[in-house]
């Protein structure tokens, strides 16, 4: 299939799909007149690559991936990426614990400049 029709199956843009091949995540063939070719596991692989995107991973962190990302995430091991997750998911939680304790002090000092009781 043809860079179009990829964007089109797996719900993204043409130019994010040069976006991904950029950073190395994403290896077309190319056709004898220089035409980006796909094979039908690509569809997976991008819908894989907006999937890890959208849960905060760079593309640069995407390349821990790579060797799972033609199967579908859900429900398949991708060992490589399992103590890169980890460390990703302690980072976020160290992240909430912030910004947490930042709401925190803000409502106690909300608190006192307007005499309320605190509102959490």
């Amino acid at each position: 299939m043809l860079i179009g029709e990829l964007a089109q199956a797996a719900g993204t843009t043409v130019r994010a799909l040069r976006y991904y091949e950029q950073q190395g995540l994403l290896r077309p063939r190319r056709a004898p007149n220089h035409y980006r070719e796909y094979d039908e596991r690509a569809v997976t692989l991008v819908r894989n690559i907006r999937q890890l995107l959208s849960l905060g991973f760079t593309a640069e962190d995407i390349h821990v991936f790579l060797p799972c990302l033609d199967l579908e995430l859900e429900g398949r091991d991708c060992p490589a990426s399992a103590p890169f997750v980890a460390r990703k998911l302690a980072a976020l939680e160290e992240q909430i614990a912030a910004l947490t304790d930042v709401r925190d002090r803000l409502d106690l000092f909300l608190g006192r400049v307007t005499g309320q009781p605190d509102s959490l």
